[in-house]
């Protein structure tokens, strides 16, 4: 289930009502006359399935209650309620499956932001992953792997795709693109640095990995690995499951290929610089397409669930 709470002008509480109590899945109306302050109204609580969640959100902003008050949307783990029970049942298709847009656009968008803390956590893993590379410590590799941040914006052009939304695209590929500049040229600064302090030197580089070895070798396999991780990924984002992204996380080379592309490239060795680069765009492109068509399906699916449903709507009084 998910919890609403509405800062709705006191004139448009009874359509606001209205619009509520003929949405299929919906429980646990409350209203608070005249209890918003800034900006005044009404506060209006309420309950509803996931499953209807998006309808009725896309409904109040319709409304344009955004604009004039406010939405704010929580989930709730646990509610124990025979009403709410018979809402989830109420309510077409399976919570599990219901992809809430406004909510995943909300969360890439601030996902993709290009700010100092996205760009410091994609340069320490870059780091990480460069002394991993160093000293072929698969573990470094997998730390590395599970720091990265770069999910947000892959999952930013995805939704943005589907949902034709050129400005998003825009700024997570910039998010993207030059969060991994920057991280590459910090990296290439550290193996310097370390190279200084005879903490690495050339021979790390080109001497035989066993462990690391493949993040420069590039082959199909590293893209059907890509595309089954954009699956899991888009799939824990929008079901909620976000511990998922963990595992999706250490099952891509996109940090460990940025970061050995970056420390190659400071020994010049351009023949590993050139496959780290491959292995990293091949990464990015199959995550991209996976989670572009994963959600393309998932809209189609629930459509079709939807359209298949049959129409029954919740009487007025009933909500309560």
């Amino acid at each position: 289930m998910l919890h609403l709470r509405l800062i709705v002008p006191a004139e448009r509480t009874d359509e606001v009502l209205e619009l509520i109590e003929a949405t299929v899945g919906t429980a646990h109306v409350a209203v608070l006359s005249g209890a918003a302050r800034n900006p005044a109204g009404d506060v209006v609580l309420c309950d509803v399935a996931r499953e209807a969640g998006d309808e009725l959100i896309g409904g109040l902003r319709k409304l344009g209650i955004d604009d004039c008050g406010s939405i704010t949307v929580e989930n709730m783990d646990l509610t124990l309620s025979r009403r709410a029970d018979e809402a989830e049942r109420e309510a077409p298709g399976e919570g599990m499956d219901a992809v809430l847009w406004e909510e995943l656009s909300e969360v890439t968008h601030e996902e993709s932001t290009f700010s100092a803390t996205y760009v410091t956590f994609l340069a320490v893993a870059t780091m990480l992953a460069a002394c991993g590379v160093m000293l072929d410590n698969a573990v470094l590799i997998v730390g590395a792997m599970a720091v990265g941040p770069e999910f947000g914006p892959l999952a930013g052009i995805s939704t943005a795709l589907v949902q034709r939304a050129p400005r998003l695209v825009a700024r997570s590929l910039w998010a993207l693109i030059a969060g991994f500049l920057a991280a590459m040229v910090l990296t290439a600064g550290f193996a310097w640095l370390m190279d200084a302090l005879d903490l690495f030197n050339e021979d790390m580089i080109t001497a035989p990995r066993p462990q690391t070895g493949f993040i420069w070798h590039p082959d199909w396999m590293s893209f059907v690995v890509a595309l089954l991780a954009g699956i899991a990924g888009t799939l824990s984002l929008t079901s909620a499951k976000s511990g998922a992204l963990i595992g999706v996380a250490i099952s891509v080379t996109t940090v460990p290929a940025a970061a050995n592309a970056a420390v190659a490239f400071s020994y010049q060795d351009l023949d590993q610089a050139w496959g780290s680069s491959v292995q990293l765009l091949a990464n990015l492109g199959g995550i991209v397409l996976a989670g572009t068509v994963t959600l393309l399906i998932q809209k189609a699916l629930w459509n079709l669930t939807r359209a298949s449903a049959p129409v029954r709507r919740v009487k007025a009084g009933a909500s309560g």
